[in-house]
């Protein structure tokens, strides 16, 4: 066993992709991914699970087809599944998902250039 945290900061630095999740820990069956994001992505859904982000830092809007949400720095939001979601970042945002291992970034009908790898560990 590896008795050592995981310092985000450092983390954070190993990497410049936007919208290019990471892992950095597994609890069960799910990872604990981070991504640097900035600009706009792509509507999307996850019909199987919820979806938590976490804003690490900066701040993140996620635009749904009836209204939107502002995560702020240190705040926390989860998007129910099967609910379709576009998240906006204006200037970087750091950001933490938390997901069951083998979801994909761009939900669950869409492939594109925004499709990320999954299980990338960093």
């Amino acid at each position: 066993m590896n008795y050592k945290s995981i310092n985000f900061k450092n983390k954070f630095s190993l990497f410049q992709d936007k919208w290019k999740p990471k892992v950095i820990a597994e609890l069960n069956d799910y990872q604990f991914k981070i991504a640097k994001l900035e600009g706009d992505f792509i509507w999307h859904a996850h019909s199987d699970t919820d979806e938590a982000f976490i804003v690490i830092s900066g701040e993140l809007r996620i635009d749904f087809r009836d209204g939107a949400v502002t995560i702020s720095e240190g705040e926390l939001f989860v998007v129910p599944k099967g609910m379709e979601h576009k998240p906006y970042a204006k200037n970087e945002v750091h950001l933490m998902m938390i997901e069951p291992v083998g979801v994909k970034n761009t939900g669950d009908q869409i492939e594109s250039e925004n499709t990320a790898e999954n299980d990338i560990w960093i």
